[in-house]
């Protein structure tokens, strides 16, 4: 009996040395269908849509997500149609994402610009910090950006985020020519 404990245990070793050697990141290229859009993933996402009302009529709103290493990783867009409505659209999916982290949504906004992007003055990137609905503490950062008459909702949300990965994620979107 003992012998096979024995025999069993460098198997049991030699997966844990594996599954720590593992990546909690992979990250992977995207092209998510009907944005135009590129970027890396860490993790392989799921699609969902729904109609959203989005400063003004609802729109079709199509998100990629997926969650790795007690994080989860986002980027969700929508064509408001007109071009008067994207500066209201991306001021919108600023204060939504605030307005999810609660009152204690405390928010850091800086310029950022995507490569291919249309510029806009709504855009840029947010760090905000704030309670899940259970109350634990969440941090988040957001990047908003158009396309013409597209507009993009990246996030990263967690306990605690990897500024390097944050900026891998971020630094990766772009519109391919």
């Amino acid at each position: 009996m003992l012998s096979s404990i024995w025999r069993a245990a460098p198997v049991s070793c030699l997966a844990a040395v594996l599954a720590a050697c593992a990546p909690a990141l992979n990250w992977r290229d995207v092209r998510p269908e009907g944005s135009g859009a590129q970027l890396l993933f860490p993790c392989k996402p799921d699609q969902q849509e729904r109609p959203v009302a989005l400063a003004g009529p609802p729109v079709r709103y199509t998100l990629q997500v997926c969650s790795t290493a007690d994080q989860t990783w986002a980027l969700a867009h929508a064509d408001v149609v007109d071009p008067g409505r994207v500066a209201a659209a991306l001021a919108a999916l600023k204060a939504g994402a605030a307005a999810n982290l609660g009152p204690s949504g405390a928010a850091a906004s800086t310029a950022q610009a995507v490569p291919g992007a249309t510029p806009q003055a709504g855009g840029g990137r947010l760090r905000l910090r704030g309670q899940r609905s259970d109350g634990q503490p969440v941090e988040m950062q957001v990047l908003v950006f158009a396309r013409g008459t597209r507009v993009f909702q990246a996030s990263v949300a967690g306990a605690a985020l990897a500024d390097e990965a944050v900026e891998t994620y971020f630094g990766s979107i772009h519109f391919p020519p």
